[in-house]
């Protein structure tokens, strides 16, 4: 049975790293469902954050190819109930004068923000776990949304025992 796994990779900030993990994926027929990098408190680091499935065994595989990479510090799965994962959304809708306060109702109960408005259109953003995420653009089923960008999931683990100081 197929599920997801999310991991969260510590790595050595050097050239080509995000080509070399992408293609340890390609070559293995494996793949991303999400990716995001950034580089961390010490510029010398990255975290990645790979959302991907499969049944048990390739994900085990796929654990364990990523470790071997040289340039891997940390690797650690991000659990249910033992992580904070996240997500940003952009949502641009079209939007008539007399439809503004309905949209504005629901960005205030899901906490989001209006980042850019027109005569014409509204962009919206939300951060939030995913199930929060598709809840909002369920919300928004009414409106013709115009374009949508996610900057896919990223993630801590919580707690401080699993931290690897530098």
């Amino acid at each position: 049975m197929e599920s997801k796994k999310v991991l969260s990779i510590l790595v050595e900030n050097t050239p080509g790293l995000t080509s070399r993990i992408s293609g340890l994926f390609s070559r293995r027929g494996y793949n991303i469902d999400s990716f995001s990098a950034g580089v961390t408190a010490d510029p010398r680091y990255t975290r990645v954050t790979i959302v991907t499935h499969g049944d048990e065994m390739i994900l085990e595989q796929i654990e364990k190819q990523v470790s071997k990479l040289t340039e891997v510090v940390d690797l650690k799965v991000l659990e249910h109930g033992s992580s904070v994962k996240r997500e940003l959304m952009l949502v641009k809708i079209s939007v008539r004068n007399d439809e503004r306060q309905d949209v504005l109702t629901i960005v205030e109960i899901f906490k989001g923000k209006v980042v850019d408005v027109t005569h014409d259109s509204m962009i919206l953003e939300l951060t939030g776990n995913q199930d929060k995420l598709e809840a909002f653009l369920d919300m928004l089923g009414d409106y013709d949304i115009l374009e949508l960008a996610r900057t896919g999931l990223t993630g801590l683990s919580r707690g401080s025992e699993d931290v690897v100081i530098l």
